[in-house]
């Protein structure tokens, strides 16, 4: 049974990235890996009254109100067997609300609103017995259950949300419902699916999708020209450079400490680290932020590549897609242990503290070799979108409630 697929299915997927984003979402990989055997309706979130009140000029926030108005149709096609609806109802902002039964109260009421849209989309499409696969939507989402009847009803965990302050006060007290009640959950990282375990047995690591097509060690064979005056072993580190995140006080001490090492840090970055004593030290280079073309060029100069992670309530559960990154080029990894790097522990160095951090650095040096340079990379290609939606259609098989010819 755990080979077969979900096909021929309509599946309606709500969540926290529109399909319209600026920015790579999980969410919206996973529904053109569905689309490939199903139909797909890919639902933006409702526009909310703050949104509206500051944002208003701004062009998405204007396609959205043009759909209200009823200017411009909500339902478009966006690829094969792939839908993208924008409500044509706005809901109110309530997250301000302090009292859990007022929220409630009002949160019903946009979910109902919410639903009522979904709805119209869904017969419009001709959808039947769907598959509501939520991802990460505590709020907004929180009744649609109950409202859309779904023959299938999926919890997708990719971030621990409520460690963020907008969504601890209610959602510390939501999700666990919301998990609860759904048929199954799924999770991009071991921590969220045991998190998600607590409130339901069914709940399974699907792990994580990456696209690794730039990240070809044949394609990225030149150095930078802001890298070509270093010298000594290149530490390097890519990523957005926030302080909430990144440990700044283990880039100082590897620094400090070995001050033969170059320390590449690429990325824009967060006030403290714009005004941190790195920006002092002289074997420490910010490149600032590069598109997204560039980056196998500087990791392919590193000779070490980093990831310093805090570990706090925003950062525990995080699944560190640039580790697959860095690995998909062959390149040798320090990270911060945590449970979300155990499946990276065979191809990884972990460390501990800021001393393991030097220890681990200077045994990665002394070990590379292309035997372990070519093994990181097929782990590394391992982790596809195709291969993360085959583990999520294994745990939709696997629930009880599968047992029927639905499936």
């Amino acid at each position: 049974m755990s080979n077969r697929r979900i096909q021929n299915r309509d599946i309606v997927i709500v969540g926290l990235q529109p399909w319209d984003g600026d920015l790579g979402s999980n969410c919206k990989n996973l529904a053109i890996e569905f689309s490939q055997s199903n139909r797909v309706l890919y639902v933006n979130s409702p526009l909310d009254r703050k949104t509206y009140l500051t944002n208003y000029s701004d062009p998405k926030v204007q396609k959205r109100i043009n759909v209200i108005k009823g200017k411009k149709n909500g339902l478009t096609e966006v690829a094969d067997n792939i839908w993208e609806l924008n409500p044509e109802r706005m809901i109110e902002s309530i997250n301000w609300i302090r009292f859990s039964w007022l929220f409630d109260m009002l949160n019903w009421r946009n979910n109902r609103i919410f639903s009522g849209t979904i709805k119209r989309a869904i017969e419009s499409l001709q959808f039947r017995n769907i598959i509501l696969f939520n991802d990460n939507d505590i709020f907004r989402s929180f009744y649609l259950k109950e409202y859309l009847n779904p023959a299938l009803s999926v919890y997708y965990s990719r971030d621990f949300l409520v460690g963020v302050d907008y969504w601890e006060r209610h959602g510390k007290r939501l999700e666990p419902q919301l998990i609860a009640k759904s048929d199954l959950c799924v999770a991009n990282s071991s921590f969220l699916a045991n998190y998600c375990k607590q409130y339901n047995e069914r709940s399974f690591y699907v792990g994580q999708g990456c696209d690794l097509a730039i990240f070809k060690p044949q394609s990225s064979n030149t150095m930078p020209a802001d890298l070509l005056h270093l010298k000594g072993p290149v530490i390097g580190y890519v990523g957005a450079l926030q302080s909430i995140r990144i440990d700044i006080e283990v880039i100082e001490y590897l620094a400090l400490n070995k001050p033969d090492w170059s320390i590449v840090l690429v990325g824009p970055e967060d006030d403290i680290f714009k005004n941190s004593p790195l920006h002092t030290l002289k074997n420490v280079l910010f490149t600032g932020a590069k598109e997204m073309e560039q980056l196998p060029q500087y990791i392919n100069t590193f000779s070490v590549c980093l990831n310093p992670q805090l570990i706090n309530p925003i950062t525990v559960g995080n699944y560190p897609r640039k580790i697959d990154e860095y690995l998909a080029l062959g390149k040798p990894v320090v990270a911060t242990k945590t449970e979300a790097m155990q499946i990276f522990q065979n191809y990884t160095y972990l460390a501990s503290n800021k001393e393991e951090y030097v220890e681990l650095i200077e045994q990665a040096l002394r070990e590379d070799s292309e035997e372990l340079s070519t093994s990181r990379r097929q782990f590394a290609s391992t982790h596809t979108w195709e291969n993360s939606a085959e583990e999520i259609y294994k745990a939709m098989l696997k629930t009880d409630k599968n047992d029927d010819a639905n499936f």
